[in-house]
C-alpha cells in the first residue's frame, strides 16, 4: 500500500495527515481559514486557503516529503476561475453561497427542470450547483472572467497550483451543473450551451485515484513537498467517507456536523428534485444526498445568542436533556430549520420561530430548534428509500464529540443500527491507491 499525504479541506479548516492502508499514521493540528459572509454571498480568499494548506503540510515536518503520493478531499462546490498562469480571478465561492437565485431560475427555465435533472442529476441550486455561480459572474461581473483560461472547483485550483494539471474528478464535476452525472460521459454540450460557456474552459475529468500530475519545483518549495511527488485528482470529502464504509449498494452514511449530510450509495442512480445526485468519484457508483444545511450550526448559534453566560459543557448537557424530554419542552414554539437556506431548492428558505409569546423562555426556543432538526433528519429516510435502492439496516455515522447524531436519529422509523466511524475522511483517502493513466 502507498503512503499518502492526505489533505482534508473543509469549509473552515485544513487537516494534513500521513496515511497508509486506512490508517492515519500522523495528523497535524487543524489550520483554520475564514469564510467571508456578506448578505447571501459566502466565499474564501484563495490566498488564505493556500496559506492554510501550506501551514498544515509544513506542520508535519519532513514526513510530507517522504510520501508516495498526495491526495485530497475537498469541500464542494468551491467554484473559481483562473487565468493562464493558474492565478485565481475570483474568490472560491462555496456551497454556502446563495447569491445566484435569479440566475438559477433562468438556467432552469431555459433548459427545463426535467432535462436538467436527467442530465445533471440535480436541479441548479444556488451555490450548491456551481453553474449558477458562473451565471452570476457572467451577468454581474463579466470583467472578472475576461482573462479566464480555466474554471473549476477547489481540487482543480489545487492541481493547477501544485502540478500545473487541468483536472477535476467526477464527484466535483457532478456539482458543476455541466456534467453528464448519470452516465459519467463527460461535459454536457446542452448544459454548457444553456449557460453560454465554452467547454474548453473546463478541466479534464479523471477518476479520483488517478495520478493527475506531479508536484512542480515551485510548489515543492512553497508547500514543503518533494518535487515530482505524484498527486491524485482528489474528491469530495463525503465520497472519501463513503469509501471507508465499503460503498456498498444501499449503504447509508450520515455526517453529523455543522451541516448534516445523509448519503445513500447506489449502483443505479434515480434523480429526484429533492435530492442531490452525484458520482462517488471512482467506478460506477453514485450518491443520493439529502442535506440539512445548518444542523449543529443552528444549535450552536442558539448557544451564542441565548446562552452566552453558559460554558459549552453546560450547554451541551442541556441540549441532550431537552432532547430526552421531547416536543413538550418547546412549549408550543416551532422552528424552521433553514438558517443556511436549503440545498435542494432554487427558492431559498429562511429559518424562523413561530408561537413565541412574552412567556417564552430561551430553553423553549432551544428545544424548538432541536425538535425541528430531529424531524428534518427523520423525513429524509423515506425520501431516499423512494429512489428504489434498498436501504441497508446499518448506518455509518461520523460526527463530533457532542454526539448530536444520537439526538437527530431519535425519530427514524424502522429498525436501524448506527455504527460510529472516526476520522472517516482521512481514513477513506488512506485506503486508496494511486493509479497512473
Amino acid at each position: 500500500m502507498a503512503k499518502l499525504l492526505g489533505l482534508d479541506i473543509g469549509s473552515s479548516s485544513v487537516i494534513a495527515g500521513i496515511l497508509h492502508g486506512k490508517k492515519v499514521l500522523k495528523e497535524a493540528p487543524r489550520v483554520f481559514f475564514r469564510s467571508r459572509c456578506s448578505g447571501s454571498q459566502v466565499d474564501v480568499d484563495p490566498a488564505d486557503l493556500l496559506s492554510a494548506v501550506a501551514k498544515a503540510i509544513r506542520s508535519l515536518g519532513g514526513e510530507a516529503k517522504k510520501v508516495d503520493a498526495v491526495h485530497f478531499a475537498v469541500m464542494c462546490p468551491a467554484w473559481v476561475a483562473m487565468d493562464k498562469k493558474g492565478e485565481a480571478l475570483t474568490p472560491l465561492v462555496t456551497h454556502q453561497d446563495r447569491r445566484s437565485v435569479a440566475n438559477a431560475r433562468e438556467l432552469e427555465a431555459r433548459i427545463g427542470k426535467a432535462k436538467h435533472l436527467k442530465i445533471c442529476g440535480s436541479r441548479p441550486i444556488p451555490g450548491g450547483i456551481s453553474s449558477t455561480t458562473w451565471a452570476w459572474y457572467l451577468a454581474e461581473q463579466p470583467g472578472a472572467l475576461k482573462k479566464a483560461d480555466l474554471v473549476g472547483h477547489l481540487n482543480t485550483f489545487l492541481h493547477r497550483k501544485l502540478t500545473g494539471a487541468r483536472v477535476i474528478d467526477p464527484s466535483n464535476a457532478s456539482f458543476t451543473g455541466l456534467y453528464e452525472t448519470l452516465t459519467l460521459k463527460g461535459w454536457s454540450p446542452e448544459l454548457c450551451a444553456n449557460l453560454g460557456v465554452d467547454a474548453s474552459l473546463l478541466p479534464e475529468v479523471v477518476e479520483s485515484d488517478i495520478v493527475a500530475g506531479r508536484i512542480l519545483p515551485e510548489a515543492a518549495a512553497a508547500f514543503g513537498l518533494r518535487e515530482g511527488t505524484p498527486a491524485m485528482a482528489g474528491m469530495m470529502d463525503g465520497s472519501a467517507g463513503m469509501l471507508l464504509t465499503g460503498a456498498a449498494h444501499g449503504q447509508l452514511f450520515n455526517v453529523v456536523g455543522s451541516t448534516d449530510v445523509l448519503a445513500l450509495c447506489t449502483d443505479s442512480p434515480k434523480p429526484h428534485e429533492r435530492l442531490l445526485t452525484r458520482a462517488v468519484g471512482v467506478g460506477r457508483k453514485w450518491l443520493a444526498v439529502s442535506t440539512i444545511a445548518a444542523a449543529a450550526s443552528s444549535i450552536y448559534w442558539a448557544w451564542g445568542q441565548f446562552f452566552p453566560d453558559w460554558s459549552i459543557e453546560k450547554f451541551r448537557k442541556e441540549v441532550h436533556r431537552l432532547s430526552k424530554v421531547g416536543p413538550g419542552a418547546a412549549g408550543g414554539v416551532k422552528f424552521e430549520p433553514y438558517m443556511a437556506g436549503e440545498r435542494t431548492s432554487v427558492e431559498q428558505r429562511q429559518g424562523g420561530f413561530t408561537g413565541i409569546t412574552l412567556a417564552t423562555t430561551r430553553e423553549q426556543m432551544l428545544s424548538a430548534i432541536i425538535e425541528a432538526l430531529v424531524l428534518a433528519s427523520a423525513e429524509r429516510v423515506p425520501l431516499l428509500g423512494a429512489t428504489g435502492t434498498p436501504l441497508l439496516p446499518t448506518v455509518m455515522v461520523s460526527g463530533g464529540s457532542d454526539r448530536l447524531d444520537k439526538i437527530f436519529h431519535r425519530e427514524w422509523a424502522g429498525d436501524w443500527q448506527f455504527r460510529a466511524v472516526t476520522d472517516a475522511t482521512m481514513r477513506g483517502l488512506a485506503g486508496m491507491e494511486p493509479r497512473e493513466i
